[in-house]
């Protein structure tokens, strides 16, 4: 029976309650807006499928990529609705010219985050870019077997969390299915995104028209949050941004980020994607601040379908795609205010945001005079 006793170690990933024969189990959502596992103790019959498919308790090794390439896709309206390189809708568009199907996280009708399929190729805008918030897998596990068990392709696009969840679910290994790792720097709380919606949009969530986590109008080196609604468009650099910038210094992030069960390749996904971070320092020659991918290739089916796509591009090291973008290899840190934040949000809501971050400013700005003034001192010493 699975019992969480540390809100470390579950990544949210809901195979638990898909395995479960008696469908006893269920996802609670805790006080800081993440999901948890609950089992129904009076239909419980302690199978331990529930166990066998937790990433937690069944550890993969990590792994060596088969090969690393930077890679950009050569239709610029798509590249610039992708947060990167616009690799996922190439490598999507192959399988479903294939007769396949595509899972990928999209946006649902209340503007949170959940797993959804497609086999049109229209359909692949909705899974296109960054969605900075947890995304809800609900019963996808069980809609990739069905087609993979009727022969059909498969691409499963999600966080190594889920991947892994995805894999130890299927218990088996499929040639019809490509799982496609997002790199993933941690998953923010849901009601947090909620809460910052809500006070940006003045409770009228119903409004929105359109939301863009990655918008590149100012580069991306220099991307920002976008919010579309029948009044206009909210815009704010990520830098800016009082949401991004909770989750970017790791305030909000579901506790288990900082113990990822699921990086460096263990997650067993086919290929890793994610953003080529510093390619103007490494690599000049493909850098244009429109977005590059890093293409992370794990096994000889994502190789094969990495070598179908006419990409512009270059092979690199491992090393190169992982220096700027730590997150591929190392769980996020844990952030010392987090718990600060928790208090906060539970007396000021969304405003605990700005107040945190700003005795973070106060704190480094203090660390930084105290340093120019021990200088001095050694200095006149």
């Amino acid at each position: 029976m699975i019992k969480i006793t540390d809100e470390r170690l579950c990544c949210g990933c809901e195979a638990c309650a898909q395995v479960c024969p008696k469908q006893c189990i269920s996802l609670n959502e805790d006080s800081k807006g993440f999901l948890y596992p609950l089992v129904d103790k009076n239909l419980c019959i302690d199978c331990g499928l529930c166990e066998a498919v937790c990433p937690f308790l069944n550890l993969s090794e990590t792994i060596s990529p088969i090969k690393v390439v930077s890679a950009i896709n050569p239709n610029e309206e798509i590249r610039m609705a992708s947060s990167s390189g616009g690799i996922f809708t190439m490598l999507a568009e192959n399988i479903i010219k294939d007769g396949g199907v595509v899972f990928g996280a999209c946006f649902d009708k209340d503007w949170g985050v959940k797993h959804d399929y497609t086999d049109k190729i229209e359909g692949l805008g909705a899974f296109r870019g960054a969605k900075y918030t947890q995304s809800v897998i609900g019963q996808t596990y069980k809609i990739v077997k069905s087609f993979l068990v009727k022969g059909k392709m498969v691409l499963f696009t999600g966080t190594g969390c889920q991947i892994s969840g995805l894999k130890l679910f299927l218990r088996k290994e499929y040639d019809n299915l490509i799982t496609v790792e997002i790199a993933c720097h941690g998953v923010p709380s849901s009601k947090v995104w909620r809460a910052y919606l809500d006070d940006v949009t003045g409770d009228n969530r119903d409004k929105i028209k359109n939301i863009n986590f990655r918008d590149k109008r100012n580069g991306w080196n220099s991307y920002g949050i976008a919010i579309a609604t029948d009044k206009g468009t909210f815009y704010e650099k990520s830098t800016n941004n009082l949401y991004m910038q909770s989750f970017l210094r790791n305030l909000n992030l579901r506790p288990s980020c900082t113990n990822c069960p699921a990086k460096h390749g263990s997650s067993g996904s086919d290929i890793i994607i994610g953003d080529f971070w510093g390619a103007e320092s490494i690599h000049p020659e493909i850098y244009d601040d429109k977005g590059c991918s890093i293409v992370i290739v794990n096994s000889q089916n994502g190789e094969k379908q990495i070598d179908r796509l006419n990409v512009k591009g270059i092979e690199i090291t491992y090393e190169e795609g992982y220096r700027y973008n730590p997150g591929l290899i190392q769980s996020a840190r844990e952030s010392r205010y987090a718990s600060l934040f928790w208090k906060g949000f539970k007396k000021y809501g969304i405003d605990a945001c700005k107040k945190v971050l700003n005795l973070i400013e106060c704190n480094k700005l203090k660390r930084i005079l105290a340093l120019a003034y021990s200088k001095l001192l050694l200095k006149d010493n």
